[in-house]
């Protein structure tokens, strides 16, 4: 069960209602991943791990989630190879513990912008190959809607990059 979130003079009305926004925020986040095709287990992590804001045990992650700790393996694979969290150690501690990574959203977004860049990559090499000009003009503007995603994508990098929000 997910542990409640305790907030300075909230009472017990406050507290009631922080742990409750704290459940639908992570799963929240595990909804927003499984749209993305991701799995919805990785999104719960994320979404304690950026609630919460301190590292958190393997086992406490299985725990909280009530999930099997393969699925905890898995998930935190996914989540650091694309760089939103990391693990670290604990003095005194033999399990893994899990924090959000240094600039989590600048890691997102370069995933996103690459992704962006190879589907327009791959688009504007079919285009290239087509012979019926109708045909490739309207895949080359598939390709080009790629490629203003690639850059508004690299925009946002910048502006994160900049400190911006």
């Amino acid at each position: 069960m997910l542990r409640p979130y305790v907030i300075q003079n909230g009472g017990a009305d406050g507290m009631a209602d922080q742990a409750r926004i704290r459940a639908e925020f992570i799963e929240t986040v595990g909804q927003i991943t499984q749209s993305e095709k991701l799995p919805r287990i990785a999104g719960r992590i994320l979404g304690l791990l950026i609630f919460d804001g301190v590292p958190v045990s393997f086992g406490a992650l299985a725990d909280e989630l009530q999930v099997s700790r393969g699925s905890v393996s898995t998930a935190t694979r996914t989540l650091e190879d694309r760089g939103l969290i990391r693990r670290v150690g604990m003095p005194g501690e033999r399990q893994d513990f899990f924090q959000l990574a240094d600039n989590p959203y600048l890691n997102l977004m370069r995933h996103v912008k690459t992704m962006l860049e190879r589907n327009c990559e791959t688009v504007r090499g079919t285009a290239a190959a087509i012979e019926d000009e109708a045909a490739r003009k309207r895949v080359q503007d598939f390709a080009d809607f790629y490629q203003l995603m690639s850059d508004w994508a690299g925009s946002c990098l910048r502006d994160l990059t900049a400190g911006k929000k």
